[in-house]
C-alpha cells in the first residue's frame, strides 16, 4: 500500500480501511505512524539486501556491479516508497534495524572485495556506488528525465562496460578511482569490517545509541570527517 500512495500520504486510517479492521485492532500490531514507518523501513532494507544478493550471486567484478545495479533500479521503480524507506537511518538503539541496515550494505562490500579495496578506500567506493545508483533512481522516480534520450540507455551507459576503446562506465569508475596501487601484496577488503564502518560513518549524521551487538560488526573509534 505504501508503494501505491507514498510514505508521505500513508495514514493509519487509510490502512484500517484497506485492511477492513477497526483502528483499536490495528494498534495491537502498530503503535504509531512512526512505528509503521519503522516497520516498512526494516522490511524494505531486508528485501533490498536479498534482491542485491541474488543479483550478484555467482558473479564478480564489473559483472556483479552491473547485475546489482540493474536489480536495484528494478526494485526501486517497482517499490518507490520502500526504496525511500530503505534509505532511512535506524532510530537510536534499534538493534534490529541497525543489523539489517548493515546487512544490506554488506552485499555491496562483498562485491567490492574483487577490487582489493581497504579501509577508507573501500568506504569511499561504497558511498560513491550507492550515491550513483540512488541519485539516478531518485531523479527517475521523480519524473525528472524528460529529454528525448532513452532512460534505459542512459542507465546502461552508467553501469555497463562500454565498447572496446571507450572508458569504463561511471559506476565502475567510482570504484576504480577509490583503489590505491597496492601491487600483488594488496590487502583485500574485510567486507564485514567495512560495512560496520560505513554504518559508523552514517552515525556522524544521525548518532546511534550504543554499539552493534555481537562481534561481527565491531565499530572503530569514532572520528570526524
Amino acid at each position: 500500500m505504501a508503494d501505491e500512495v507514498g510514505l508521505a500520504t500513508l495514514t493509519l486510517s487509510a490502512l484500517v480501511e484497506r485492511l477492513g479492521v477497526r483502528q483499536p485492532s490495528l494498534y495491537k500490531h502498530i503503535d504509531s505512524m512512526a512505528g509503521l514507518h519503522r516497520d516498512i523501513a526494516v522490511r524494505a532494507k531486508r528485501d533490498l539486501g536479498e534482491v542485491l544478493a541474488r543479483a550478484s550471486a555467482g558473479r564478480s567484478g564489473a559483472e556483479a556491479i552491473s547485475a546489482m545495479s540493474h536489480a536495484y533500479r528494478g526494485w526501486a521503480l517497482q517499490h518507490p516508497a520502500r526504496c525511500e524507506a530503505a534509505n532511512r537511518m535506524p532510530a537510536p538503539g534499534d538493534v534490529e534495524d541497525e543489523a539489517i541496515s548493515v546487512a544490506a550494505i554488506q552485499v555491496i562490500a562483498d562485491v567490492l572485495t574483487a577490487y582489493r579495496l581497504d579501509g577508507d578506500d573501500a568506504i569511499d567506493a561504497i558511498r560513491a556506488f550507492r550515491s550513483t545508483l540512488h541519485g539516478f533512481v531518485s531523479y527517475e522516480t521523480a519524473g525528472a528525465f524528460q529529454w528525448s534520450a532513452n532512460v534505459d540507455r542512459s542507465f546502461d551507459r552508467l553501469v555497463l562496460p562500454h565498447r572496446v576503446g571507450e572508458r569504463r562506465p561511471p559506476a565502475l569508475d567510482v570504484v576504480e578511482r577509490a583503489r590505491r596501487d597496492r601491487g600483488s601484496g594488496g590487502v583485500r577488503l574485510h567486507a564485514r569490517t567495512v560495512a560496520g564502518r560505513e554504518l559508523q560513518c552514517l552515525d556522524e549524521v544521525h548518532p546511534l545509541a550504543g554499539g552493534m551487538r555481537g562481534p561481527t560488526f565491531r565499530r572503530p573509534t569514532r572520528r570526524r570527517e
